[in-house]
């Protein structure tokens, strides 16, 4: 069952962020994948209870998600959305980008 797209307006950052939240613990679910994670992002898990309540954070979970086919298309299913849900989540967090939380 696919969830309701993308709601328009004020709906939209809340979506984004329960989306990527829900992004971080897929990827925190496969131990591959978040050792993965981890090496790109320079993170180690001591800093990441604190990055994750940063927006571009967690634009750059749901970047990590998009980034690889494979993952995108599992964690769409995982999530009930369709992937094109999971770009559009992305892109309700803008352009910017984390510079370090390391």
């Amino acid at each position: 069952m696919v969830k309701k797209g993308f709601e328009t307006d004020a709906t939209i950052d809340d979506q984004a962020t329960s989306l990527a939240i829900e992004g971080l613990s897929f990827v925190a679910s496969d131990t591959v994948l978040f050792n993965r994670f981890l090496r790109l992002t320079g993170l180690e898990l001591e800093n990441l209870r604190d990055a994750a309540g940063e927006p571009a954070f967690l634009a750059g979970v749901l970047d990590f998600i998009i980034g690889d086919e494979t993952t995108l298309e599992e964690f769409a299913a995982h999530a009930g959305v369709r992937p094109q849900d999971v770009a559009a989540a992305r892109r309700a967090f803008g352009t910017d980008y984390a510079e370090s939380f390391s």
